[in-house]
């Protein structure tokens, strides 16, 4: 899928359906977390979680999950804490 810009550059945006890269849900999130909604519904409300908005839902890019177990695991070894 090809989308023009208005200074005319385009942009190519990688069109997913399904498969491994595909956008996961609040309640995917949290089942491989191994934690209820809630706790991803505030993880997203208070900006640790990074996330994007498509019309009234949330969805989390399997990228930005890698991320985010990887920032609070070395942040808790490192305070000798457990992850949220």
């Amino acid at each position: 899928m090809v989308v023009q810009g208005s200074s005319d550059h385009q942009r190519r945006l990688t069109l997913v359906r399904g498969g491994p890269a595909r956008l996961l849900t609040v309640r995917d999130v949290a089942d491989w977390l191994g934690v209820c909604t809630a706790v991803v519904y505030a993880l997203v409300a208070d900006g640790r979680l990074r996330h994007l908005r498509v019309s009234n839902a949330i969805r989390i890019a399997p990228a930005d999950l890698t991320v985010f177990v990887a920032h609070w695991t070395r942040t808790a070894q490192d305070r000798g804490e457990r992850a949220p």
